[in-house]
């Protein structure tokens, strides 16, 4: 059977396009992750708190590395975008029972951190 020129170009203009989305869907799937920096202010006071808060959110989807600086209460954060966001983060940092920035810590989390590590403790030296 003798193919038409207009179904010669139909069949090249599909394998083009085949082609192409197979390139596009190659190329988002092999992609790095977009990794980014985030410093959220905490309610931590020592380093019973700084271990808690490191900890967990070392553990948490999408997190690659967090230091809490004691000195001025600010958790640093490293993520991946793809995998987490802020909003997520803080959440995160309420449920452990600290406020991350504008969050406020999760009432029952914080009511079961020890008593040093509440907002209203005096605060002390490790």
């Amino acid at each position: 059977m003798k193919k038409t020129i207009r179904q010669k170009i139909a069949t090249m203009l599909t394998i083009v396009l085949t082609i192409s989305n197979l390139v596009m869907a190659r190329q988002s799937f092999i992609e790095p992750p977009k990794n980014a920096e985030i410093k959220i202010k905490t309610s931590a006071k020592c380093s019973m708190c700084k271990k808690r808060i490191e900890r967990d959110l070392g553990v948490s989807k999408g997190i690659i590395n967090s230091n809490l600086d004691l000195t001025d209460k600010v958790v640093t954060i490293k993520y991946n975008t793809k995998k987490t966001s802020p909003e997520k983060i803080k959440e995160v940092i309420s449920k452990i029972g600290y406020d991350a920035d504008e969050v406020i810590a999760d009432q029952k989390s914080h009511a079961a951190l020890p008593d040093c590590c509440q907002k209203t403790a005096e605060g002390h030296k490790d």
